[in-house]
């Protein structure tokens, strides 16, 4: 004879629900022990208690006020009088005591004025114009008299200033002047060097000396 389950005994068919139930509540308590907040309880701050740290810890920011300007006063125009009288006796006069009778010579020009024509600058010469004691003292008087600006030096700035000049039959030196400028204070120095030089032999044109003008370089380099 065969044993048959009654399905109202059956206790395994909530198997499955209980089961899904159970973790359900599982993973809620879980997620609520995760999500839980704990606050320290710490007494409430009374407002009204003059040493409590609300005040302490709000503190008005401190303002120092400047005093106003002065005020600005416009200036006074005062109006002079036009008519000033003059004392004569501040200026005593002047006596030009002439002979009396003795007639005055008259003055006369012999010609018209003369006007003495500066001689012609020649811009190429059979003879070049050259700097006495030769190129090498040249060099020797830059070298001693050739000063590099500071504010240059300062900014590392190097440049080759070419300057032209004028050669007088005496061999003194005229109308300097900046060809091609590197700086201001560079071509400040170039022309000083060229102004204070001392005389120079001057060009030749047959045998005899005559004006030339004359362009060289002055390099500027930092050591």
């Amino acid at each position: 004879m065969e044993n048959k389950k009654n399905p109202s005994k059956d206790l395994t068919k909530w198997r499955g629900t209980l089961t899904n139930l159970g973790l359900m509540l599982s993973i809620g308590l879980v997620l609520v022990a995760f999500e839980w907040k704990a606050y320290e309880e710490k007494p409430l701050l009374s407002i009204t208690d003059s040493n409590s740290k609300w005040e302490e810890e709000f503190v008005p920011p401190i303002t120092i006020a400047s005093p106003p300007p002065p005020p600005i006063t416009p200036p006074q125009i005062q109006v002079l009088d036009d008519e000033i009288e003059i004392d004569e006796t501040d200026f005593p006069p002047i006596d030009i005591d002439f002979p009396e009778g003795e007639p005055i010579e008259e003055v006369s020009l012999a010609g018209p004025p003369v006007i003495d024509d500066a001689p012609e600058i020649v811009d190429f010469t059979e003879g070049q114009a050259s700097f006495k004691g030769g190129i090498e003292a040249w060099y020797a008087y830059l070298k001693e008299n050739l000063t590099y600006p500071k504010q240059e030096q300062r900014m590392g700035m190097e440049g080759t200033v070419i300057v032209r000049f004028v050669i007088n039959i005496d061999g003194s030196i005229q109308d300097v002047e900046v060809v091609r400028s590197a700086s201001p204070g560079l071509d400040l120095a170039a022309k000083k060097v060229i102004e204070n030089s001392p005389n120079w032999n001057p060009g030749k044109n047959g045998g005899r000396p005559v004006r030339s003008r004359m362009t060289i370089p002055i390099k500027f380099k930092l050591q």
